[in-house]
């Protein structure tokens, strides 16, 4: 039988049953019905796909059929005969052609032409779509039960079926059971407790005839057989036909011709018996999963095919291998509701996932373990983790690598925006002050507490509150060098003016005790400028030093958190670091010494007292800084640090000069000079 087409598919089936000098023409008469009936399933299969507008439209599908004579060799001569295209012409109309090599072939009318022509077949990477293997290959059923008789027959197969499947890795046996001659009831018994217990849903019986295993009515399962063992009289009744529904096999049967003079109305035949269609439904099955497979291959986008170079198959130059990928992976619905079961061991390992063997269990069984964090896998039952390059990590889902967030304190963030809007407060709070006391510095409080000083004071306080600033934002070179540097000559220069004032406060008691007016004369404003400006001056270069030998820079830390990366400033030296603190530390503990000594002086000299108490805030807070910088990681340590600046400045704003300011503002009546002199008091 041939069809011509754009595609073709071949076949082989045991139409006569026996020839003694067969005629290897392959066109003579049949004599089997039953495999002439499987013939025409194939036909009629072909004319509806054909017939199908959605199923490979403008490609039209042909056939050809070779009879094996239920011969061993005819069937290799037939099976080669379609692969190689070099079998003689045979004349079946009289338009007819010769036979190209076909993509895939079906039939093989017993097991042990399918196994065998197979085997051959192989060798041109042609798909036998009927033999076991192939059967388990294309409905994705890696996880499988083996029955076998216990004879050489049932061995020998048993152990090429076991050798195939660990060779081409199709899949695993989850068991394989020898079935006994005797059918013993207890044997029986223990070989269906192993399938019932198994996971596996696809069992595959090679066996002549029947066994009892069989007729236990154990439900669920996809059997896959010879025909000889499914067709067998006593399974074709409804007794057990329930538990075989969807049966898979390969052929193996008889029959005799027709005469051409029977009533088919009453005609009771093979050919016409309508009462056993598996054999013939599954030819049909066959065809759809090949017709179904060349329309998949038909949809591929050049570039991004399966094969080398992401190219696609083409109708001109289609190979069988390139088939054979397709049918792998063909899944679909026949027009009656026919869809393969699945039956493996574990599902796929999906991306973000590894696979792990389970530890005396077949290759088939195995644990899907998620990707550690920082590790990927971005394919399918990947066997290892791979770690993500140093600056990404690994996304939620485990399957590609990201970019590491990027932490630093940042203008935008809640944290950022508070402290930015704290300092800039406090700046504008020194700006109102130093108004104030600009607006009343003829009064005699301002006076009193050495204007010029405030004045210092004053526009020292504001570059401490605006050097935050400078720590708030991505890390950069200019600002890790000058935060710190900043910072530590606007508090000394705070610290500075303070200490003077302080020394000034215990000179102008000393000058009001006989034989002490000469003590004033080393406290002139003056000496009190370059007092100052000395004390500043050493802090500026200590800083000077630091950026010279050890310049802060910035960095990217990792150590932190193993997603991030931290934008910091490194101190590049922690002994300029400690330097820059100390000499603060020093002058604000010396200023804190002598305003805690002149604490008790005369009420006109009250603000030692005021002093004292500004003093202990400023070390109390930086006291408390040391520790938690130092356990603060990231961009917390410069919250930290601008947390301290802050606060002391603030407290030294507040302690320093919120009486003050009552006064001016709220007590206008106590701003004069006799509310400021008091009793005994000597003047300034």
């Amino acid at each position: 039988m041939y069809k011509p087409g754009d595609l073709v598919l071949g076949a082989v089936f045991d139409i006569h049953l026996s020839s003694v000098f067969p005629d290897l023409s392959f066109t003579a008469e049949q004599q089997d019905p039953v495999c002439y009936r499987q013939a025409q399933t194939l036909a009629f299969a072909i004319a509806e796909i054909n017939g199908n507008p959605r199923l490979l439209p403008n490609v039209t599908l042909g056939y050809i059929v070779y009879d094996t004579c239920y011969t061993l060799a005819v069937a290799f001569r037939a099976a080669l005969s379609l692969v190689s295209g070099r079998e003689e012409r045979f004349p079946l109309a009289e338009s007819c052609a010769g036979a190209p090599p076909v993509l895939g072939i079906g039939g093989g009318g017993t097991s042990a032409q399918s196994i065998a022509i197979s085997s051959v077949l192989g060798l041109y990477r042609v798909p036998m779509v009927q033999a076991m293997l192939q059967i388990m290959r294309r409905f994705e059923w890696s996880w499988a039960g083996l029955l076998f008789t216990d004879d050489s027959y049932g061995r020998d197969a048993a152990h090429i079926c076991q050798s195939e499947l660990a060779r081409s890795g199709l899949g695993c046996l989850a068991y394989a059971v020898a079935l006994p001659w005797d059918n013993d009831p207890a044997q029986t018994q223990r070989i269906v407790s192993v399938m019932k217990t198994s996971t596996a849903r696809v069992v595959v019986v090679i066996a002549y005839g029947i066994h009892m295993v069989v007729k236990q009515k154990v439900t669920g399962l996809q059997w896959i057989v010879d025909t000889s063992f499914i067709e067998h009289p006593e399974l074709q009744t409804p007794r057990y036909m329930p538990y075989l529904r969807g049966t898979l096999e390969w052929v193996d049967v008889g029959g005799r011709l027709c005469t051409g003079q029977e009533d088919l109305g009453t005609a009771e035949t093979t050919l016409l018996d309508v009462s056993n269609l598996r054999p013939e439904y599954n030819v049909y099955k066959g065809v759809y999963a090949v017709a179904h497979a060349l329309h998949d291959m038909l949809q591929c986008v050049p570039g991004r095919g399966p094969f080398i170079g992401d190219s696609c198959a083409s109708l001109q130059s289609i190979q069988p291998w390139q088939l054979v990928y397709y049918l792998e992976k063909v899944n679909f619905t026949t027009s009656y509701g026919d869809q393969p079961p699945r039956s493996v061991c574990s599902e796929s390992c999906s991306p973000g996932t590894r696979l792990a063997r389970r530890k005396g269990q077949p290759v088939c069984c195995f644990d899907c373990i998620a990707c550690s964090e920082g590790e990927i896998s971005n394919e399918t039952d990947s066997t290892e983790c791979t770690s993500c390059p140093e600056d990404f990590w690994s996304s939620p889902q485990r399957d590609n690598c990201v970019p590491k967030s990027i932490e630093f304190l940042s203008y935008h963030e809640p944290l950022g925006i508070s402290l930015t809007t704290i300092s800039l407060l406090g700046t504008l709070i020194c700006a109102i002050v130093l108004g104030i006391f600009a607006n009343h510095r003829d009064t005699p409080m301002v006076r009193a507490n050495n204007s010029e000083l405030s004045f210092q004071l004053l526009l020292s306080l504001k570059l401490c509150f605006l050097c935050t600033l400078l720590f708030i934002g991505r890390p950069r070179l200019w600002t890790c060098q000058l935060r710190h540097a900043v910072f530590g000559i606007s508090f000394v220069l705070c610290v500075s003016c303070i200490l003077v004032k302080t020394m000034v406060v215990l000179a102008v008691f000393k000058a009001s005790k006989p034989g002490g007016a000469d003590i004033m004369r080393f406290f002139g404003a003056m000496q009190q400028r370059g007092t100052v400006m000395t004390l500043t001056s050493i802090q500026a270069i200590i800083c000077i030093a630091w950026l010279v030998s050890a310049s802060p820079t910035p960095r990217k830390n990792k150590q932190y958190h193993s997603d991030k990366i931290v934008y910091e400033c490194d101190v590049g030296s922690t002994v300029g670091f400690a330097v820059l603190l100390g000499y603060i530390g020093l002058l604000a503990l010396l200023s804190f010494v002598l305003a805690f000594m002149a604490r008790n002086l005369p009420d006109n000299f009250n603000e030692a007292k005021l002093i004292t108490f500004s003093m202990l805030i400023f070390c109390a807070v930086w006291i408390a800084f040391i520790p938690a910088y130092i356990s603060s990681p990231g961009k917390y340590a410069d919250v930290v640090e601008v947390f301290a600046i802050l606060a002391s400045s603030f407290g030294l704003l507040v302690v320093l000069f919120g009486p003050k300011c009552y006064i001016i503002i709220l007590k206008p009546e106590r701003n004069t000079k006799k509310s400021i002199m008091g009793r005994g008091a000597t003047k300034m």
